[in-house]
């Protein structure tokens, strides 16, 4: 088991940050900081919660840090769909709502789905059961040749920007879930030959349904100044038509009867 002091020499060479950096962040000492890393001094919970913010540590992670300094947890984690953060669940919801019809999703810190709005349906159609039983992991469903990889023309593209964003966020935090299914899903295909297409001013998702090409480019959102762990990890992924006719497969007359409802895995 590591002291606090560990884990934050561990925390600050994983943000590449030296010792006196670091003090001058957080406005003290760097011999101070030194004998924290080493066991010499014993910080304060607001002390550690203070370092932990200047090294932009998660709120779980800030958890653990407490927990090895010998004082109790400040972050809870609750349901998003609990009486505690009611408020919260409805913003998303409402979010979710408003994008229709084109698609939205809610993902955790593993890409696990926690929520989606119901212009996604139509797109689970001919994905294998196996990959929809709870929980429902978004790398998985896009990847595995069982769920929509079979639709998506440039491959390969989004397997890139999703191995550009998962390989950034097991630098921020690490997690051996995720790591495990960057290593089966991702890893393997790390030679795919990388083709941007020039004319587009992001990276789209090209679908092909029935012969019709469906293009899509993405934004998250995330809470700001979360203090739920909950709601600092999870992420709404919503999708726009890149262009006109894909506009068009979502607002067609028919479209309604595409879609189902909203679905919480």
């Amino acid at each position: 088991m590591y002291t606090v002091g560990e884990l934050l020499r561990q925390w600050r060479h994983r943000r590449r940050i030296s010792q006196l950096d670091l003090a001058i962040a957080a406005d003290v000492s760097a011999r101070h900081v030194s004998l924290v890393e080493t066991g010499k001094s014993k910080p304060s919970a607001d002390m550690v919660l203070r370092l932990a913010d200047q090294l932009g540590v998660p709120l779980r992670e800030r958890n653990r840090l407490l927990l090895a300094a010998g004082f109790a947890p400040r972050y809870a984690e609750r349901p998003l769909d609990g009486d505690t953060l009611s408020a919260a669940w409805g913003a998303v919801e409402r979010v979710l709502r408003a994008h229709e019809p084109f698609p939205a999703l809610v993902i955790d810190r593993r890409w696990n789905i926690v929520m989606t709005n119901r212009a996604l349906d139509p797109f689970l159609a001919d994905v294998a059961p196996e990959l929809l039983k709870p929980p429902i992991n978004m790398v998985r469903l896009g990847l595995d040749p069982r769920g929509l990889a079979p639709h998506i023309v440039n491959l390969a593209e989004v397997r890139g920007v999703l191995r550009t964003r998962i390989t950034r966020q097991l630098a921020t935090a690490p997690d051996p879930e995720l790591t495990a299914l960057y290593e089966e899903l991702l890893a393997p295909y790390s030679d795919d030959a990388s083709h941007p297409i020039e004319s587009e001013v992001v990276i789209p998702m090209i679908f092909c349904f029935g012969g019709r090409e469906v293009r899509l480019f993405s934004t998250t959102t995330t809470f700001g100044t979360p203090m739920d762990i909950t709601l600092d990890e999870v992420a709404i992924e919503s999708y726009y038509p890149a262009d006109e006719e894909s506009a068009a497969y979502f607002t067609k007359p028919d479209a309604d009867a595409r879609a189902g409802a909203v679905i919480t895995p």
